[in-house]
This record gives structure tokens, sequence and C-alpha cells, in this order.
């Protein structure tokens, strides 16, 4: 469809008008964590990197830091292993009720995050004790099992199953065929939706209040706990920033792998 110069033009701000709503906030909240004013004084006064020093020398920020690294890396490890035994299972496998085991699978990330908070926090409470630092671990990986199931499951379907076929009938061991044709075809898909999930774990806070053990403070946890302390301000701002850096750079690097191997499975 071809669109006429008017159209266009209107098309255009209306993109430019979206972008501003979404990321001038984003764009606030940087150019204060270098503002000199302790208030945010607009205009800036002038600009230091007080705040960030201010900030890594910070024991609170540096220890959510680590724990949010921590189940980030496990949770997206466990989903990994159990995203890629369901992928593998929904896509190259017929059995009853398959359709009904793909939903569930999907539901995690389908549901409010409330609902899936106070359903774990339910579970984990009454049924296993209290919260602690595995309880959160499972709480990430119940919805980053999702992206990884997504990403492997399409590469999955544009994967031809002959060849998996056929390394059979030459005689390669299930694991050998796992291991010289599954796993060459899905590891881009992989380590995409390992991305993928690192970064949604990271930032992750509904689900985090509700499976969080006592004393455990995630990097969203200790921005939204230290939001309205004035004294805090400028090293929340400082932790903000880093925290949109540390999710959008996986998202990025998964999109433009997903972008080169898809390029590569289709030629």
């Amino acid at each position: 469809m071809v669109l006429s110069g008017p159209a266009r033009w209107v098309l255009r701000i209306l993109a430019i008008a979206v972008l501003t709503f979404v990321y001038a906030p984003l764009a606030l909240v940087l150019l204060n964590s270098f503002n000199a004013s302790a208030t945010f004084a607009w205009p800036p006064s002038g600009f230091t990197l007080d705040w960030w020093s201010a900030a890594a020398g910070n024991e609170g920020v540096r220890s959510a830091v680590l724990l949010s690294v921590e189940v980030a890396l496990l949770a997206t490890a466990i989903a990994v292993v159990l995203g890629t035994l369901a992928s593998l299972a929904l896509v190259r496998y017929e059995f009853f009720g398959r359709d009904v085991v793909s939903l569930l699978v999907l539901l995690p990330i389908a549901l409010p995050g409330i609902v899936t908070g106070i359903a774990l926090n339910t579970l984990f409470t009454q049924a296993l004790g209290g919260l602690t630092f595995v309880t959160l671990v499972v709480g990430h990986a119940t919805f980053c099992i999702v992206l990884v199931v997504n990403n492997a499951s399409a590469r999955l379907r544009r994967t031809n199953a002959t060849l998996e076929e056929a390394s059979t009938d030459l005689g390669a061991t299930p694991w050998t065929t796992w291991r010289l044709v599954t796993f060459p075809a899905l590891r881009g898909a992989l380590v995409a939706g390992a991305l993928l999930a690192f970064a949604l774990s990271f930032d992750e806070i509904i689900v985090t209040t509700f499976t969080a053990g006592p004393g455990l403070q995630t990097l969203p946890l200790w921005i939204l706990q230290n939001l309205f302390r004035p004294n805090q301000s400028p090293i929340v701002n400082v932790a903000a920033v880093g925290l949109v850096v540390i999710s959008v750079l996986p998202v990025y690097l998964a999109y433009r792998l997903s972008g080169d191997s898809a390029t590569a499975t289709t030629k």
C-alpha cells in the first residue's frame, strides 16, 4: 500500500509523539542522575558524577544488584532447561492434551503479575513452609520459561524434522542427534531466549514482591522502597538508569541474534 504525502507526515508525527511519550520520562531520569542539584531543579544548574560515585559506594545498591543478577542467572538456567524440553515435546511429538499443556506453559506470562504473585505466595507459604531465596528463583523461572519456549518452538517449526529422522536412520543415538543436529539448529534461539529471560527477571518487581524471602531485596525492590526518601533520590535515579541499561542490553542482543539466526535459517 502506497501512502500519500500528507498521510506519511501524519504517521511520522504520530510516531514521534508516541516515542516521545514513552522515552521522555526515561531521558529525564537519565538527566537527573547527572543533575548537580539534589532537588532536581529544572533546568539543571550543572552536571556531576557525584551521584554515580555515591551509588557505586552504596552497600544497599551493590547488594541489590548482586542479588538481582544471581536470581536472574539461576532463573534463566532453569528456564532454558525446562523450556527446551517443553518446546521439543510440544513441537516434535503428538500426545493427548498437547494444546492444553501449551496453554498452561504460556499462561504465567499472560496472567497479570499480581495474580501469579499471589498464587505463588499462597503455595510457598502454605505448602512449602515460607518464602526463601529458592522461592524467589522459582517464581522468576515460572514466567522466564515462556520466553525460551516461544523462541525454541519457533525455531523448531522452521527446522526440518527430517534431518533428525535421517540422523536416527543412520544409526545415531538420541543424544548424538541432539548434540549434532538439533542443538546446533536451536542454539541461536536458546541464547536469544536466555537473554530475554535474564532481562525480564532482572527488572521484575510484582512477582518478586510476593515471592522474595525476608531480607531479600532485588534492585527493583530497592528502588521502590527508596523512591520516596528525599536523601536517597539522586541515588535512586542512578539505580534506575542502571536497571534500564542492564535490562535493555540483553533485549537488544536477543533481537540482533534472532534476526541474524532467522536470516541464516532461511538461506
